[in-house]
């Protein structure tokens, strides 16, 4: 099973800024399998699974495969990444 990216539905905004492209970007890069998994936008209060796990309702986010959640800023996420926390390719 591949880690699952939760991320907002506007798979078209690819700029750079954008922390949900951001993040999904550095997996492709690097290599990592992946599944999409849109969360409502922009109605925060309906993304439920992502605030039971990870405490908030921002976005991305990553469920790894053993169950746990991974959340932090889209630059610390990036970062984590490109450094090989999310190195097994699925």
């Amino acid at each position: 099973m591949a880690v699952k990216l939760h991320r907002c539905p506007l798979l078209w905004a690819k700029a750079s800024r954008h922390p949900c492209w951001r993040v999904q970007k550095a997996l492709d890069d690097m290599g990592v399998a992946y599944e999409i998994v849109k969360e409502p936008w922009p109605l925060r209060g309906r993304r439920t699974s992502l605030i039971e796990h990870t405490g908030q309702s921002a976005l991305p986010a990553i469920e790894l495969e053993d169950g746990s959640w991974y959340r932090e800023q889209s630059a610390d996420m990036e970062r984590a990444i490109r450094s090989g926390r999310f190195d097994s390719p699925g």
